[in-house]
């Protein structure tokens, strides 16, 4: 048993879970540290309670890549409601707008409407959410019954579009649909149903969301809680793990040999035609020793002709 904990704790690469409702992100990360006896966890974006989906975690040297894996693209299905709006914008919240939906939106007219979501939008967050302003978090004034001006920003939205029939509730007066959106970093697909509500002149909210993919990652890919900890009791753990070589497949690559490994793992600033003269290197591109990655060079963002360490991975490798 001993040699197991001394085995995971080494553990180095990302889990792709399947977050189920009435959790945290938190309390998914908590859970994995008992489970894989490892402090350094960490996860690539928050998903609210009452949603599930894909949260990827990252395991020891792959916490370097969070950052980077949150810029990703994220994908969503979900249920846009028409008839009442919620203080949340998701259907826990209390109800704050109602308008009777008396007679079913043509299809054409929503669909049309979706379409004018995609690409850069303007979003303003809603007060039940962690964004700061004046160094507290929206959802402090909202418990508090306190106003503040919110801060707009800018998203961008890939596609927008109704999967599936339109179901319209003649006796409640509501209406709604399913959809699916592929959508930047700092989206809030609340706010987005919300606004397209108002756009087709209704209040509106959330009424599900389910995240499908995430950072490179897609539901297919993914565990539950559970199934992880059938694969830690049997002894196979790494095979639900991708290695960090794996979450980097989509940037160029460079096999280093012994000299540039040398100057490579001290994280060393080094000319861009460093690995191939007349070559510059102009993108960001995975340093790879032994099959393994062990760093993430970038253009130096000051320095002309220079390229420098975005991330390091020395631990990565045993030498």
């Amino acid at each position: 048993m001993f040699l197991m904990k001394e085995a995971l704790s080494l553990l180095n690469g990302v889990i792709p879970i399947w977050k189920e409702k009435n959790m945290t992100s938190h309390d998914v990360v908590f859970k994995l540290r008992k489970i894989l006896k490892q402090k350094r966890i960490g996860h690539t974006g928050t998903l609210d309670p009452q949603v599930e989906g894909v949260l990827l975690v990252c395991l020891g040297e792959a916490t370097k890549l969070v950052e980077l894996l949150m810029d990703g693209e994220k994908t969503y299905v979900g249920e846009v409601t028409l008839g009442y709006a919620t203080e949340t914008e998701d259907r826990y919240g209390e109800i704050v707008a109602t308008k009777a939906v008396t007679t079913m939106i043509n299809p054409t007219v929503i669909d049309e409407a979706m379409k004018t979501f995609k690409g850069w939008i303007t979003q303003v967050p809603p007060y039940y959410s962690a964004v700061k302003v004046n160094g507290k978090r929206l959802y402090e004034y909202a418990r508090e019954n306190q106003t503040v001006e919110r801060p707009e920003r800018q998203v961008y939205i890939n596609s927008f579009e109704r999967i599936a029939d339109i179901d319209y509730d003649e006796k409640k007066q509501t209406q709604c649909w399913k959809f699916q959106v592929s959508c930047g970093k700092g989206t809030y697909v609340r706010t987005l149903a919300v606004d397209l509500g108002e756009k087709l002149g209704y209040p509106a909210h959330m009424s599900e969301l389910t995240r499908m993919a995430t950072g490179g990652f897609n539901s297919d890919q993914s565990i539950t809680i559970e199934e992880l900890q059938e694969a830690v009791n049997n002894n196979r753990v790494e095979s639900v793990i991708f290695p960090i070589e794996e979450v980097l497949s989509g940037f160029p690559r460079i096999i280093l040999s012994d000299v540039a490994y040398a100057d490579v793992k001290h994280g060393k600033v080094l000319a861009d035609d460093y690995f191939e003269a007349g070559n510059p290197l102009h993108e960001m591109t995975v340093l790879c020793y032994r099959d393994k990655a062990i760093a993430l060079y970038q253009v130096h963002p000051s320095k002309e002709h220079l390229i420098k360490p975005y991330r390091m991975f020395i631990s990565n490798i045993n030498e």
